[in-house]
């Protein structure tokens, strides 16, 4: 199934929403199945949870069931267990490939409140010029530097105005970004930190981010659904 984090709502870790979620799917009564031996887990698994502070409108998860019910009442059950905010937008019978396996890309919209598109555009040509473009992030291995040029697909100014992120009058520019999925994972922040390096560009306030589709990508550029197989083969994330 595919859920959203939105609003104050992005700053849910995953774990915190793991936790809303087992409870969400005892209050719904959706019949869920569990592991075996001494302490039974409930069959959820997650794919590719966005960044703790970013927002979505494409998180995916699986969950096993004791039986058979309506993929539309599950998705409606456990949308109105969670907190609004937490929303469950659509779920599929699962078959063929796990979920896992269908997604190797993500599409982004990263708002820079504060900058003009001129500005950002050309940070963005010099990413794009650049053969490589290495950053440092910490991560569970320790501190690492990864090239973040490799994994990005593309990265465009798409649209600037100061009602992007809700501002009063300040110009805003929005990045489209298509991000493969590599390791270490590339992030959002990472990509803009990219565009430090190469640019010196530096957002005045905070940027916003949000993950619009998560799937297959396609040679046209277009990320697949994961649940396309039970939906005749939706393709989202187009602009």
């Amino acid at each position: 199934m595919r859920y959203a984090k939105r609003g104050p709502l992005r700053f849910t870790s995953h774990r915190d929403f793991a936790r809303a979620f087992e409870r969400a799917v005892r209050r719904a009564g959706v019949p869920i199945a569990f592991s075996q031996g001494f302490t039974p887990h409930p069959k959820i698994s997650y794919a590719s949870a966005a960044p703790t502070g970013t927002a979505s409108e494409a998180e995916y998860l699986e969950i096993g069931l004791q039986a058979e019910v309506e993929p539309d009442w599950v998705r409606s059950a456990l949308d109105e267990a969670l907190s609004p905010g937490l929303d469950v937008l659509d779920a599929a019978v699962a078959s063929g490939e796990s979920l896992a396996d269908r997604i190797d890309a993500s599409r982004w919209r990263l708002e820079l409140p504060g900058l003009t598109d001129t500005a950002v555009s050309d940070a963005v040509t010099k990413f794009r010029d650049s053969s490589e473009v290495m950053v440092e992030r910490q991560t569970k291995q320790g501190r690492r530097s990864f090239d973040t040029r490799a994994a990005v697909v593309s990265i465009e100014v798409i649209n600037s105005g100061p009602a992007a992120s809700g501002g009063s009058g300040e110009p805003c520019a929005i990045l489209d970004v298509v991000v493969r999925q590599v390791t270490p994972s590339v992030r959002p922040d990472d990509v803009l930190a990219g565009l430090r390096v190469v640019a010196d560009l530096e957002p005045p306030v905070p940027p916003r981010a949000t993950r619009l589709a998560q799937g297959r990508l396609t040679a046209q550029g277009a990320i697949v659904d994961p649940l396309e197989a039970g939906h005749d083969g939706a393709v989202v994330g187009e602009r």
